[in-house]
């Protein structure tokens, strides 16, 4: 087996192990805000375990650490609100909002990174209008309130992927990742009395922490659905293109609707113009590498973060 062809597999199997972040979420029984808190708890626990991780970070110069600080309180509010989305719709729906993350980026990233407005890409933007459309007509009444969390969430992780494109090459990944995760839990953890109104616990108490089978299902969500992938993407991305990991990435949202419905039985809660919806949506989404500049750096590093990737 070639190189190439190695890293092929290796980047689609970071991309299913993606796609079970949805399925895990819909899994775990604690609310949006202690499951988060617990994932990014737990993964940043794991990368103080690297000592190159505490020899970097004292190294860091203070404004790039309270800039990559900064950066994970949007992680730790995509999180949540995906999540969120989960707990109010379903997995199939929480999925496909975060397709809609590539084309925010298409407004976002020019603001961010100061350059000019691309004409296609302000086009895609408007050709998924009537995706967007088609699926909220097709969930249920009581989903849409889903849908309109799934979309805040794929605005977040635009913003924050922008970002870290900007930001990010000054920084070792395992370290940036470490301090974005670990700020991200503290952010969570100083705004809780705030983020209760909007993510409550469950009306009988309780529910702050884990029992034995959701602290099993959070260990595969901080491990298995994001320090295992992280790392063997950045194996993988030695050996391929930007492009050739960009339409690999762009399936998440398909792996995690094919194993909602086959975990979930999902696509008995939706109805025919829900999946014509998600096909514009991916239509769009595949498009869109092809609308970007060739040339650009493959950012590995935000593959840790957000549910929606953006590497190039």
């Amino acid at each position: 087996m070639t190189p190439a062809t190695r890293a092929q597999l290796q980047i689609h199997f970071c991309v299913l192990l993606w796609g079970f972040t949805a399925i895990l979420g819909k899994l775990i029984t604690l609310t949006a805000l202690p499951l988060v808190w617990w994932r990014m708890l737990l993964v940043t626990a794991a990368l103080a375990l690297v000592p190159a991780v505490w020899r970097s970070l004292r190294q860091m110069p203070a404004r790039l650490l309270l800039i990559y600080a900064g950066i994970g309180a949007l992680v730790a509010l995509h999180w949540l609100t995906f999540y969120g989305a989960i707990k109010l719709s379903n997995a199939s729906v929480g999925a496909t909002c975060m397709a809609l993350g590539p084309v925010f980026l298409a407004f976002i990233e020019p603001w961010v990174a100061k350059r000019p407005f691309s004409r296609g890409e302000l086009a895609l933007g408007i050709a998924v209008l009537p995706g967007v459309a088609l699926v909220v007509g097709g969930v249920p009444v009581e989903m849409r309130a889903g849908i309109a969390m799934g979309a805040v969430s794929a605005f977040i992780v635009a913003l924050f992927s922008a970002l870290n494109k900007r930001y990010v090459e000054a920084g070792e990944p395992l370290t940036v990742t470490a301090i974005e995760l670990g700020a991200g839990t503290l952010t969570l953890t100083l705004l809780a009395p705030a983020l209760l109104l909007v993510f409550p616990l469950p009306a009988e108490g309780g529910g702050l922490i884990p029992d034995g089978q959701d602290f099993l299902f959070l260990l595969a969500l901080s491990l298995g659905c994001t320090l295992l992938p992280f790392t063997l993407s950045l194996v993988a991305l030695r050996h391929m293109s930007a492009f050739s990991a960009q339409m690999a990435i762009n399936l998440e949202p398909v792996y995690a609707i094919l194993l909602a419905m086959v975990l979930f039985s999902e696509q008995r809660e939706l109805d025919s113009s829900f999946y014509a919806g998600v096909a514009i949506l991916l239509l769009a989404v595949f498009a869109q590498p092809l609308l970007r500049r060739p040339g650009k750096t493959l950012h590995p590093e935000n593959a840790a973060m957000g549910e929606s990737k953006e590497i190039n």
